[in-house]
């Protein structure tokens, strides 16, 4: 026996050897402990709140849009609408290189830089996550074969079939419609978490007009999904659904047949055309022209349309009916001399010398009359009407004051806005003592009364002002507030009564039978415009300045640039016994009232009263040769 083995401790090693297997044992004991108390966790302690991430990542709810309404013309002709279109969108929580996916999507489609700019502008704004992107609208069936092909190169891009407005009868109703276009961070900025929820889903938003106007009751409420996804992000299946609520639709007041003849009546010129329903105040023509395609805009405008839009001269952008101030002329004269009559600063028998001039007591300058050798010795007011005789008026301005003109002109609506349904009206200008005092710092002189009585000085006003003061003149004294809109889904909306003015009826016969003989006298200005009419029209024709005239020169329209030339009106309403229907015309430049505003008013007559359409297409307003 060896040494080694003689002092060998059996039992020493048999304690280490028991201490190393309890301590293994103890270990593994409380290793399987942690292990059953981290699995019993997962599986019963936290499973809902593991299961529903795991759902998270399967199932997804996504909103659904809700489709816009629809706006028809009072005959049901369809105006807006929306057609099917196929959007390419990205959602950039399931892309890992946007840079990379982007190029790949240009080489398979046409992707414009305006949209890819666009684009690049949303992914910086805030979104709801997992929310689509769009960056290419209307893709041809060959773009979305190409892109299904390539589908699985394509991780976190879709192809969504949406419906996108359309505006059927082009620049037509431009001006009244406005157009819809892609959500703005400007918009984002203006909504509240409400309005995140509505928009959910919805990449437009009424941007002016109309679809500006009434964007809450067009654009419905939006619904939702919760639908299972792959690993990808690709959609297997929709677990349930909530409907969207669509839109109301609009009918309005207008008649695309009677806009689509006004249109054509104004031709080549700059101009706006405005007729009311005298007993409704509903607008049934609104033109402005020239004008634009809204379509344009919908899913995005160019920079090179927008900048041919923006920079041209004719300025086809601006809503001549509703934001133009022009000097009112002579249309605002039966409105001076009712307010003479009303006030008993002149009466029927009153008469005035016209030689061509008035001179202010005092004062050595002479204010000229349109016609140079004057109208005659003894003028009274239905003369001064009929041949629109300047003098008169001056001595009426004169002896009237601008406190009396002032008050009554209000009376019709001039110098504030008509609260017309549709946005960025302009409130033109109805000038006062206290409005030049704080707007020039100036005092009120003598002189201004003179300009004030035949609308022009400070006077401004919009073609749809001068409509609802015809209309107001029309239905003697009732002032009904302007609208587009007649019906809003089921609802009709009533008839708004702003005002009714108290004046003797046998002032309002003077002066409407005053309005008739510029139509239909023998000396009636308008008279020519009237020709062949089997009903009675009242009117007044005007005529205003755009450059001033030097003391003592004659206007030379020769020597003027075209767009220096004076602008053209008229006022009217028909019939004069029974009046329907209230116009009001401007054209820029036409330098005659008489001779080409009021045979625009006149087409626009005979369209509404007699059914005569000529030159209008009705589908899309566009000259026939």
């Amino acid at each position: 026996m060896s040494e080694a083995q003689r002092f060998k401790d059996h039992h020493r090693e048999a304690r280490v050897f028991l201490s190393r297997v309890i301590t293994t044992s103890v270990i593994m004991a409380a290793l399987v402990a942690v292990l059953v108390a981290r699995y019993y966790s997962l599986q019963v302690t936290h499973h809902q709140d593991y299961a529903t991430r795991s759902d998270r990542n399967r199932v997804h709810v996504q909103p659904v849009p809700p489709t816009r309404g629809l706006i028809y013309d009072r005959n049901g002709e369809l105006l807006a609408d929306n057609r099917p279109s196929y959007t390419l969108s990205v959602i950039r929580e399931r892309v890992s290189d946007m840079t990379a996916t982007v190029e790949l999507l240009r080489e398979l489609v046409d992707i414009p830089q305006s949209d890819l700019e666009k684009f690049y502008d949303q992914l910086q704004q805030w979104r709801r996550p997992f929310e689509a992107i769009p960056l290419r609208y209307r893709l041809t069936e060959e773009e979305i074969a190409r892109l299904a092909v390539n589908e699985y190169r394509l991780e976190g891009v879709e192809v969504n079939a949406q419906l996108v407005r359309h505006y059927p009868k082009s620049d037509l109703f431009a001006h009244v419609l406005g157009y819809v276009g892609r959500i703005s961070q400007a918009d984002l900025a203006r909504f509240d978490e409400d309005q995140y929820q509505r928009y959910s889903g919805t990449h437009s938003i009424g941007k002016t007009g109309l679809e500006s106007e009434y964007e809450a009751q067009l654009l419905g409420e939006v619904g939702s999904q919760n639908v299972e996804t792959n690993a990808r992000g690709r959609v297997l299946r929709v677990l349930d659904r909530t409907d969207p609520k669509p839109g109301e639709d609009l009918q309005l007041h207008l008649d695309s047949r009677l806009q689509a003849t006004a249109v054509s009546a104004l031709d080549d010129y700059r101009g706006a055309v405005v007729a009311l329903d005298v007993k409704t105040g509903g607008v049934l023509a609104a033109v402005s022209m020239p004008s634009f395609d809204p379509n344009l805009f919908v899913t995005g405008i160019s920079f090179r349309d927008y900048r041919s839009l923006n920079q041209s001269l004719d300025l086809p952008l601006f809503n001549r009916f509703l934001q133009g101030q022009y000097p009112p002329g002579s249309t605002t004269k039966p409105v001076v001399g009712l307010a003479g009559l009303h006030y008993d600063v002149v009466d029927a028998e009153h008469t005035v010398r016209d030689p061509g001039w008035y001179r202010l007591p005092g004062d050595d300058r002479l204010y000229r009359d349109w016609k140079r050798t004057g109208h005659g010795l003894k003028v009274d007011l239905e003369q001064a009407v009929v041949e629109s005789c300047d003098v008169y008026y001056y001595d009426l301005g004169h002896r009237m004051g601008v406190d009396s003109i002032h008050e009554f002109g209000v009376q019709f609506g001039l110098g504030s806005r008509t609260e017309v349904d549709i946005p960025s009206e302009r409130s033109g200008i109805w000038p006062s003592r206290e409005w030049k005092r704080n707007q020039r710092g100036l005092p009120w002189f003598p002189g201004d009364n003179l300009n004030l009585a035949i609308g022009q000085g400070y006077a401004l006003a919009t073609p749809m002002q001068l409509a609802q003061m015809t209309a107001t003149m029309a239905s003697r004294g009732r002032r009904l507030r302007p609208q587009m809109v007649a019906k809003v889904g089921n609802q009709e909306r009533p008839v708004i009564e702003e005002a009714q003015m108290e004046v003797a009826e046998e002032d309002w016969d003077y002066i409407i039978n005053a309005m008739v003989g510029v139509m239909h006298g023998e000396r009636g200005t308008a008279r020519r415009s009237a020709y062949g009419a089997d009903y009675k029209i009242a009117g007044k024709t005007g005529t205003a300045q755009v450059v001033a005239i030097p003391q003592g020169e004659e206007y030379d329209s020769e020597a003027l640039k075209e767009r220096q030339r004076d602008h053209a009106l008229f006022v009217g309403f028909a019939p004069a016994d029974d009046p329907q229907i209230a116009v009001a015309v401007i054209v820029e430049n036409g330098e005659s009232g008489s001779g080409v505003a009021a045979p625009v008013a006149r087409k626009v007559f005979d369209a509404y009263l007699r059914g005569i359409y000529p030159l209008a297409d009705p589908v899309l307003g566009a000259r026939t040769p």
